[in-house]
């Protein structure tokens, strides 16, 4: 147990207590070594902290220096630029004070390092760069003087009159001090950066009482006044030739006043930039140019070059000259340096004449034609089959085509030539009949031929344009006149009767408009296209439906008339009996005031079958009230037979449609022809004063004239108000069926 005991010891003290001891001499060793580590790195960052105090120090320092030199520079551009400015070096000046400028912007920027004096140095820039544009001001205000009207707005040449510009110019004596000159002043403005803003009020005044006056009255003349330190531009005034001024005439003028300030004013290259760079140099003319050509052009297009555009295609060859003074004027302004590049729109404007022409005909031709729909519909002119649009000879086709046509015409002659028909048609059996139109409807369809002759030799795009110009103008007759005249139509018969003949008259002229010129317009519109049949159908319903709705209204004033009859009963009562003849006498009276009217206004078979319409709804009503009385005592019959007596003799009178007398005879005599209920009104008048056999062998088993015009019930309700319930009666009664 001893020996255990000790072996144990041993083994604790050699085997495991003396490897723990080497491993923690180990670790000592490695602190050792650690802890000389850290006091070498403690010592390098001791170095460096006192390092980067120093660079600190010395970036402090040199940030002192700089803002030093700045506030000298700042101080020493101020005081330069005093100097200059004495000396009325202006540019030298104004770079001065961009100097100074930079160099508070540089302190400014300066973070971290704000100086209370920068406010004072700030505010000392903006006085003294005002004081400088003060100068400059008053320098621009001695070389380029304004003498405008009272008035602001320009409302007539004469105001444009007390307009004057001087413009100095170098002194003649040598006593004379010369001021700074233009080129100096203008580079100061555009060192400073007040350049644009100083020429674009002196564009906007130019524009306002200069340019612009010059291009909308033609009386203005320019004129120039050359004294010995200054030029004077004002204006005279000269009766003007024409309404609108030539283009070639207000080119000159304009031209005038720009070569002045190109000599005097203009003729200057300046660095916008304010840097000498040969580079960056820019002419004041060509500044002054991008400013105000704009509106100038504008101003020269709707004024002077629209008033220019032919009115016809004859005269475009003379528009060449037009053209030629345009590219004239502008390359003026090229060499002036007003104007740089290719063509301005002005020119463009000028070139492109054939559409600007086509344009003006149209709108031309347009308001032409609404100012004859919205005249008067009364005036009027005689139209016969013999009448015709007169227009100017149409130009052959293609000689090609003209000569495929003759060798076809040929062709079908020789196949149809036995064909042709002994019973040859009228020379008017398509032609429009007599009757009386509107002047502004002649004056129309012939606008509308002569623009489609002037559409023959135009350029295709024209013609087209030209084309469907004449199509508007139907269109628009559509939509206007209906409209336009709404209320005299419905209240005057004689109008409602002339804008049927209007409507019914286009609709004949463009059944063959097309056809008429088919072969003369371009190709484009050759196939098909230019056509005016489709247009027909709507101008006779809008004629048909103008007239019928006048036929309504004289229908209803007649039915009015009639029903102050008191219904045609009790005619032995002597006041219905007046009554009843009073109605009939305003009937008839209408229906002759219709007639006259309508007189060799309708085409005679128009006329008739109105006035027949009209008197066969008055002998309708008459009858249907006749017919309708129960008892008719033999005086009623007496008075009734002697007012029908009335309608069938003055009825026919109403028919005159023409002004000749002895030729309106003939149509009162075919008065059955238009009034439907003619017969059957002289057989109730028959029957009024027959007796029984009479009306029995009228009837005629149903074949007779009364069976015609009457049916069996109505014969009977007659012979019951008739004649009293007897035999006879009776017996006439049965054969009535």
């Amino acid at each position: 147990w001893v020996f255990g005991e000790v072996c144990n010891m041993i083994n604790k003290k050699y085997n495991e207590f003396l490897p723990s001891m080497q491993s923690a001499e180990d670790l000592v060793s490695q602190v050792d070594s650690l802890s000389s580590n850290i006091d070498l790195l403690k010592s390098r960052i001791e170095n460096e902290v006192t390092q980067q105090r120093l660079g600190n120090l010395f970036h402090t320092l040199y940030l002192f220096y700089l803002t030093c030199i700045e506030l000298f520079q700042f101080d020493r551009a101020i005081k330069d630029y005093s100097t200059a400015l004495l000396e009325k070096k202006y540019v030298a000046a104004a770079r001065h004070l961009e100097k100074a400028r930079s160099s508070l912007k540089m302190l400014e920027s300066r973070k971290g390092f704000e100086l209370k004096v920068l406010k004072a140095l700030g505010t000392e820039l903006t006085v003294q760069t005002q004081n400088m544009l003060y100068h400059l001001g008053e320098e621009w205000r001695q070389m380029v003087l304004w003498k405008l009207p009272p008035s602001k707005e320009i409302s007539s040449a004469e105001t444009v009159m007390q307009t004057e510009l001087h413009l100095r110019t170098m002194p003649l004596k040598e006593d004379q001090i010369a001021g700074p000159p233009v080129a100096s002043v203008l580079q100061a403005f555009a060192v400073l950066g007040e350049l644009h803003t100083r020429l674009k009020l002196f564009g906007q005044l130019l524009l306002k009482y200069i340019l612009k006056p010059l291009i909308s009255y033609p009386s203005l003349r320019p004129l120039l006044e050359e004294q010995p330190d200054t030029v004077i531009l004002h204006f005279e005034s000269a009766e003007p030739n024409l309404e609108h001024p030539s283009p070639m005439e207000v080119f000159g003028k304009i031209t005038l006043v720009l070569e002045v300030l190109h000599k005097h004013l203009l003729n200057v290259s300046l660095d916008e930039c304010g840097e000498n760079d040969k580079d960056s140099r820019v002419g004041l003319a060509e500044m002054l140019g991008d400013m105000v050509w704009e509106e100038v052009s504008g101003c020269l297009i709707q004024e002077c070059l629209v008033y220019s555009i032919p009115a016809n295609s004859s005269k475009l060859e003379q528009y060449v000259e037009v053209i030629k003074s345009t590219e004239e004027f502008e390359k003026s302004l090229k060499n002036m340096g007003f104007l740089k590049g290719d063509a301005t729109d002005l020119l463009k404007y000028a070139r492109n004449v054939n559409s600007h022409f086509a344009n003006k005909k149209c709108q031309d031709v347009i308001v032409a034609a609404r100012k004859l729909m919205t005249s008067e519909i009364h005036n009027t002119v005689k139209i016969t089959p013999d009448s015709s649009v007169a227009i100017p000879k149409l130009p052959d086709p293609g000689a090609g085509d003209n000569l495929k046509m003759q060798k076809a015409s040929k062709i079908l002659h020789n196949e149809l030539i036995n064909l042709e028909n002994e019973t040859k048609l009228s020379q008017q059996t398509f032609s429009l009949p007599t009757c009386h139109i509107s002047v502004s409807v002649e004056k129309l369809m012939e606008l509308a031929y002569h623009t489609l002759v002037e559409a023959t030799t135009s350029t295709d795009q024209c013609c087209i344009q030209l084309f469907y110009c004449v199509r508007n103008i139907f269109h628009l007759f559509y939509d206007v006149v209906p409209i336009y005249h709404k209320e005299n139509l419905q209240k005057l018969p004689q109008l409602a009767a002339i804008h049927h003949n209007n409507c019914m008259y286009i609709a004949h002229h463009l059944l063959t408009l097309g056809h008429q010129f088919r072969y003369c317009l371009t190709n484009i519109l050759y196939d098909g296209a230019a056509t005016f049949v489709d247009l027909v159908p709507g101008f006779r319903r809008l004629g048909l439906e103008c007239f019928l709705a006048q036929m309504r209204v004289q229908k209803g004033e007649l039915l009015e008339r009639l029903s102050s009859a008191r219904n045609f009963s009790n005619m032995d009562n002597e006041e219905n009996y007046s009554a009843a003849k009073k109605a009939a006498r305003q009937v008839l009276h209408q229906l002759k005031r219709l007639g006259k009217v309508w007189q060799d206004v309708l085409p005679v078979n128009i006329y008739c079958k109105a006035m027949g319409t009209l008197l066969n709804t008055a002998l309708s009503e008459i009858i249907n009230r006749i017919t309708a009385l129960e008892d008719i005592s033999a005086e009623d019959a007496d008075r009734l037979h002697s007012l029908c007596r009335i309608m069938l003799e003055e009825g026919p009178l109403v028919f005159t449609p023409l002004l000749e007398e002895n030729k309106n005879k003939k149509y009162q005599e075919e008065v059955p022809v238009y009034v439907q209920k003619w017969m059957m009104f002289k057989e109730l008048m028959i029957i009024l004063q027959a007796n029984l056999q009479e009306i029995v062998d009228r009837w005629a088993d149903g074949k007779g004239p009364l069976a015609a015009e009457f049916s069996p019930t109505e014969v009977k309700s007659l012979i019951r108000a008739l004649f009293q319930n007897t035999e006879r009666r009776a017996a006439a009664l049965a054969k009535i069926k």
